[in-house]
């Protein structure tokens, strides 16, 4: 396994190839007892968040119907935009997994769950779960990592164009749901090959189009519509429940990819990769995000991100429980388990971005006299 380092000594070097071996299958272990637990508690958790958002939805925008005064703005805004992270994160992202598919219910499944996002299910199931997270943090494969518009490693050549990926990126939060979309169509990919002209692409953007339709018209022309009166301060209210869920979902996905101590792989290092080397480039390609419990609610869970990326199959409120085992695998295996609070894990994800909008040597880390200037090294495994 080939690892682009962040650091000048290789995180692997100590580990044999019989070592990740029995690592992965460690990890099969746990994976194993989760799936032979999941049962009625699981199915009865996610029935409870989904009963629970939409008893917020719908009472948020009953609340909006009356946003002229402010009181109810406020109050209103901030249910709607809580009702759209969880849908969003606890429900959409988990659901369109699988997790919930061992309980065969047709309402509750990843093969029938639409989400209240403008990227169809369809096509973010294809980008998230069959290319991300085979690819997790794989440079030119993985396009989490940037999402197409940023230099994420110090590897990558630096153009001109880089010194605006901070604002890049801060347009890319307020309008996250957009971006994924593009992400989803793979946009500037297919720009660039010329293959935006070709039938699969067209449907996939009639798709994309269909959908973004279809929630305008929820959201900024029916609902405020029905407030009457009140329809221009029910518009703000909508706007400003998606830009909270947009700014808060991008923060978290940050977080899990981006923060100080995150590998990052090149392209070769997969090649003829085994069970256990996949398993320890989740290990190394992820971070985790500390806090209370409603903190790992309101990221679907994705606070523990170490733990989704390795097993993204399993039911989501399973990942606190399961957590302390896999950190104490980081431990016996000497390897480090990335964790730290939201604040904390925010800003480092940002100076990374504002770090590589720069050219190599441009600048140091914060906290050492490195400058990043990084080199591909073979881990001797």
């Amino acid at each position: 396994m080939t690892v682009i380092q962040h650091k000048p000594v290789n995180p692997i070097a100590h580990l044999s190839a019989e070592d990740i071996e029995i690592l992965g299958k460690e990890l099969d272990a746990i994976r194993d007892r989760v799936l032979a637990e999941r049962g009625e508690s699981d199915a009865a958790y996610i029935r409870k968040v989904i009963k629970t958002q939409r008893t917020l939805e719908m009472s948020s925008r009953a609340v909006l119907l009356f946003s002229l005064f402010p009181p109810a703005w406020v109050v209103g805004t901030a249910g709607l935009a809580v009702a759209k992270i969880l849908e969003n994160m606890e429900i959409g992202h988990n659901i369109l997994h699988g997790q919930y598919d061992f309980m065969r219910d047709p309402k509750i499944h990843s093969t029938t769950w639409e989400w209240d996002h403008v990227s169809p299910a369809e096509q973010w199931k294809h980008s998230h779960n069959q290319l991300h997270h085979t690819y997790t943090n794989v440079l030119g494969k993985d396009n989490d990592l940037g999402y197409g518009i940023m230099r994420v490693d110090e590897d990558q050549k630096w153009y001109p164009l880089h010194l605006g990926q901070p604002l890049w990126n801060f347009v890319n939060a307020c309008f996250f749901e957009y971006g994924i979309a593009a992400y989803d169509l793979e946009l500037g990919r297919n720009l660039r090959k010329g293959r935006h002209k070709t039938p699969e692409f067209r449907a996939r953007l009639r798709g994309v189009g269909r959908k973004i339709r279809r929630q305008v018209l929820k959201d900024y022309v029916i609902h405020p519509l029905l407030s009457g009166p009140s329809f221009l301060s029910t518009l703000a209210a909508t706007f400003t429940a998606n830009l909270i869920r947009n700014v808060w979902s991008h923060s978290v996905i940050m977080c899990g990819h981006f923060p100080n101590g995150v590998e990052t792989f090149s392209k070769t290092s997969i090649e003829g990769e085994t069970r256990g080397e996949w398993y320890l480039r989740q290990m190394l390609g992820s971070a985790n995000i500390s806090g209370s419990r409603l903190m790992h609610i309101m990221t679907g869970n994705l606070s523990f991100q170490i733990e989704h990326h390795l097993f993204p199959d399993l039911p989501s409120k399973r990942y606190q429980e399961i957590a302390p085992q896999v950190r104490a695998l980081f431990d016996r295996y000497g390897l480090s388990y990335t964790t730290g609070p939201l604040p904390k894990q925010v800003a480092s994800a940002w100076w990374k971005v504002i770090r590589l909008s720069l050219p190599n040597r441009a600048v140091a880390r914060p906290g050492t006299d490195e400058r990043p200037s990084r080199a591909l090294a073979a881990s001797g495994v």
